[in-house]
């Protein structure tokens, strides 16, 4: 009996469109849902998967029927950024934000904001930043037209 999350190697012994079946060890079937086959997005299963391939798989659910479901990516050791939970740090100098964050407030307060509170200082923050482009749009708009003679 298949155990859930046990990691085994099957083979391949069948592929559809929405995923394929692998033979395990006491020669039972499961299946690995074509979610599960890569991280990467899967249109086409035979660009990554062949019948006869030998390939690891973890056992994710087992249901009362007998039905044995898979997964060929977390059956993977996780790479550098998923074991941390962090991405890859880019290159270059920090980013500016480009608005104060006005979901936590600017000062601080002693207890949490509600939502109105929250959604009061969102819409201030947009009516200041409109009037200010309203107001970079119309100054550059007065020097750039030439007087008629």
């Amino acid at each position: 009996m298949v155990e859930v999350g046990a990691i085994l190697e099957g083979k391949v012994t069948g592929l559809t469109n929405f995923g394929a079946f692998v033979t395990l060890p006491g020669n039972v079937t499961g299946m690995v849902h074509i979610s599960e086959v890569s991280t990467d997005y899967v249109s086409d299963i035979h660009e990554y998967l062949q019948e006869n391939q030998v390939v690891k798989v973890k056992v994710l659910d087992v249901t009362p029927e007998g039905k044995i479901s898979l997964s060929i990516k977390k059956a993977q050791a996780p790479s550098p950024e998923q074991k941390g939970g962090e991405r890859p740090r880019r290159s270059g100098p920090p980013r500016q934000k480009s608005a104060p964050n006005v979901w936590q407030g600017t000062e601080r307060r002693e207890s949490p904001q509600t939502f109105e509170d929250m959604m009061a200082r969102f819409k201030q923050v947009s009516d200041e930043k409109i009037s200010d482009l309203k107001r970079a749009n119309e100054g550059g708009r007065r020097g750039s037209y030439s007087r008629r003679k």
